[in-house]
């Protein structure tokens, strides 16, 4: 050891150490460190920039200029022509029926002159109808005035028979003695034509207009009674104990738990009441005379213009037609299943 450091004082028989003969286990660690921070590194910024890659992708902007063209064009044109389809479903076949019933009426008006054909009735109602409410006197007026009294006379024995009818239904749904005591009544008088209650209308109140609406009145009752207490009867004998629970008294019953689980079965005997009310007012209407569409029916007949008559019989549906449409969309606005 001596010699040696005698050898390395004198410089003699000792060549230089290269500077790094041996590394120490310290700075072999750091190397290695080094080397996986920066591998590291490379793999976080690689990864960094395939989201920004992927992030410019899925934006607004570049959906509107890439992709847009291609994937949301297709599916555009798709719900395009889906909905062509569904709107063709919707109004081909009611069309198609349409051009049955035209095609076999004329195929009948040409086998019969006594009927007019699609074409002449047309060209009359054009005439009838670029003036349908002119006024010539009380026995004669347009189309339009006419079907007008009509729905008024309609309106006049329809909110009667409501006014009475709903509230009646309620009581003989809500309470099964009074039921059982009206029962038998109506079972009797609910099979009567109403044309049959139309002479003892013409009895009572002396006058045309008062006994249309009586008739109307006894034929728009029945329905709105018998559905009404069929949904009250309906109702969950459940709802009823909770009520009696919470000691709600009878009015706060009906207003809160009777009436919004009976109103679609109400709704629906309004309909029923109303078509039946239209169907009868016509009849009505050619017996008693006076303004109304049955009156002109009747009116036309006499005059031998079969082409009115047709064209009343087509005004007439129209009108049905849209008094049933409105009370349907009535009864899905107010109906509590739907929601």
């Amino acid at each position: 050891m001596s010699a040696v450091i005698a050898f390395k004082s004198a410089g003699v028989g000792m060549a230089p150490a290269p500077e790094t003969f041996a590394e120490s286990p310290l700075s072999a660690q750091a190397e290695v460190s080094a080397e996986v921070a920066t591998e590291v590194a490379t793999v976080v910024s690689a990864v960094a920039e395939d989201a920004a890659v992927k992030e410019s992708q899925t934006s607004p902007d570049a959906k509107s200029t890439a992709s847009q063209p291609q994937g949301s064009g297709k599916r555009w044109w798709t719900n395009i022509g889906r909905r062509v389809y569904v709107m063709l479903g919707n109004l081909v076949p009611p069309l198609l029926g349409l051009c049955i019933m035209v095609g076999l009426w004329a195929f009948v008006a040409l086998n019969n002159d006594s009927i007019p054909g699609p074409i002449a009735t047309w060209e009359a109602a054009t005439k009838l109808f670029a003036d349908p409410f002119y006024s010539n006197g009380p026995n004669d007026q347009g189309i339009g005035w006419n079907v007008l009294s009509s729905l008024q006379r309609v309106g006049i024995g329809f909110g009667f028979a409501a006014l009475v009818g709903i509230p009646m239904g309620f009581i003989l749904g809500r309470f099964t003695f009074v039921n059982s005591m009206f029962e038998p009544v109506i079972s009797l008088l609910r099979p009567v034509s109403p044309l049959a209650w139309l002479p003892i209308g013409l009895l009572v109140f002396k006058r045309a207009d008062p006994a249309a609406t009586w008739t109307i009145f006894i034929c728009s009752i029945w329905p709105m009674i018998l559905n009404t207490a069929q949904g009250v009867q309906r109702v969950p004998q459940d709802y009823l104990n909770v009520a009696r629970v919470l000691g709600l008294s009878e009015d706060k019953i009906i207003t809160r738990i009777l009436f919004p689980a009976v109103l679609p079965y109400m709704l629906t005997g309004i309909r029923l009441s109303i078509g039946t009310a239209w169907l009868v007012i016509v009849a009505a209407e050619m017996l008693t005379g006076g303004v109304g569409i049955g009156f002109w029916v009747w009116d036309e007949w006499n005059n031998l213009k079969v082409e009115h008559i047709l064209i009343a019989i087509f005004v007439i549906g129209i009108v049905g037609f849209l008094l049933e449409q409105f009370l349907l969309l009535l009864a899905r606005r107010f109906s509590y299943e739907s929601r």
